[in-house]
């Protein structure tokens, strides 16, 4: 069956590529621009400092990010398709409406920022970090986000569908009304109560793996 993604980014993949490599470099080496109604493909920036500029209507497909500092940017309207992100920082980031689709973002860090329609669609995640984040509309699905922190989030309208959460930090994030019944969640970081966990909803056998965090063994 094919999987169908939910997507925000309001932005053509046809849109056309109107600036090149330096150019956008240029704008970036400014500081404080933004940067347009454009198409990358195949992009490759390395070490460099993207912090406090503005990304609207944009399409990335199969670039390559390495040590990119994006922190305290915004990013609207924005689809990435394929890309990699290598050591890359998204601190305190305003994310609307924004897509990522068959990403890979090991250990991205979304610290502090706020998301409000983000998808992420066949992506690799592993630790990544969303602590102290205000994510609302926050959809996921068949997605690694294993060992990822989600540290004194705020959660609300969130999403996963079919993801890898295996051993992620949910401490001090409620869960309440969040379906995670189509997921991984052995080895979840939670309180020593569990109370992020009420309300929450999983499948009937996904219940063996909350029981064994609290120390019960189930009778064959």
């Amino acid at each position: 069956m094919k999987r169908k993604a939910t997507t925000y980014a309001q932005v053509s993949e046809a849109i056309g590529a109107h600036i090149t490599r330096d150019e956008l470099l240029y704008t970036l080496a400014a500081g404080d621009e933004t940067v347009s109604m454009s198409s990358f493909s195949g992009l490759e920036l390395a070490g460099v400092d993207a912090g406090d500029t503005t990304f609207e209507e944009l399409v990335f497909h199969d670039c390559t990010f390495e040590d990119v500092d994006f922190s305290r940017s915004t990013f609207a309207n924005v689809r990435f398709i394929g890309c990699r992100f290598i050591t890359c920082a998204m601190s305190r980031c305003w994310l609307n409406r924004v897509d990522f689709c068959g990403c890979s973002a090991p250990g991205l860090s979304v610290l502090k920022s706020r998301l409000t329609g983000v998808s992420l669609s066949d992506c690799q995640l592993r630790y990544a970090d969303f602590s102290e984040a205000t994510i609302k509309g926050l959809r996921a699905s068949f997605t690694v986000l294993a060992e990822s922190s989600w540290h004194a989030s705020n959660l609300s309208d969130a999403r996963f569908a079919d993801c890898d959460l295996t051993r992620a930090e949910f401490f001090r994030t409620r869960l309440a009304g969040i379906d995670l019944s189509t997921c991984e969640i052995a080895g979840l970081v939670l309180s020593s109560d569990f109370h992020e966990l009420r309300g929450c909803i999983i499948d009937p056998e996904q219940a063996v793996d909350l029981v064994g965090m609290l120390g019960v063994k189930i009778k064959e």
